[in-house]
Parts: structure tokens; sequence; C-alpha cells
């Protein structure tokens, strides 16, 4: 993981997860978490490549979970236009309920902050 972009999401799946095979053979599945605070909601794609065998059918519509991951931005064309996408790239995504699943996607995190903090 990177030590400048990282990132850490809780929040609630606002779908079912979907999962498809790219060209290259890779698997992408893809969830839309929802975060809420006092300044509303927001919806953030995350984009999990070849995740563990089984992940699709962990996490389901209304599940509270732990993305840890990175910020990516990615450009493709639609109809003869350049558009872009802002999505989190998961490393880990872990549902809530497991409080040590939650600690171990963490532990990486967190040492990528100490190192920060003794550079």
């Amino acid at each position: 993981m990177s030590e400048h972009n990282m990132v850490i999401l809780r929040g609630t799946l606002s779908a079912s997860p979907r999962c498809r095979e790219l060209a290259s053979g890779t698997v992408l599945l893809q969830y839309d978490v929802t975060t809420r605070d006092d300044g509303g909601t927001a919806s953030v794609p995350v984009a999990w490549f070849d995740p563990p065998a089984g992940a699709h059918d962990r996490h389901h519509e209304g599940d509270d979970v732990v993305v840890v991951g990175a910020v990516r931005r990615r450009f493709f064309r639609v109809g003869g236009v350049t558009q872009s996408r802002t999505e989190v790239v998961a490393e880990r995504v872990t549902a809530v309920r497991r409080p040590r699943d939650v600690e171990r996607a963490l532990a990486p995190v967190r040492s990528g902050l100490d190192a920060i903090g003794t550079s």
C-alpha cells in the first residue's frame, strides 16, 4: 500500500456487489458504499480487483463494511467523449460485524501512518 494514498472508508452497501471478469482475465468486484454524516450522504464507488475466492458472496446490500485501499481517478472514452470516474480501489473489504477482521485490515494503514510520523 502506498504511504501517500491510503483510504479507510466505512459505510453501507447500497446495492449488491457486481462481479465480472475483464477481457484480461482479471476478476472485478464492484461495490457502491454509502456514507452518512452531518453533511449528508455520499455514494462512493469501490473496485476490488482479483478479490479472494468467495468474496462476492460475503457481502450483501445493507451490510456495513470497512474498505481499505487507495483513491484512483480513471479516464475512458464514451461516444467519442473523454470521461472520468473517481473510485476507491480496495485492497480489503471487511464486514463491520467482524471486529477482528477489521483490525487486521487496518494494521497496514497504521504501519503506513507510523512510517510517515517517523520520517
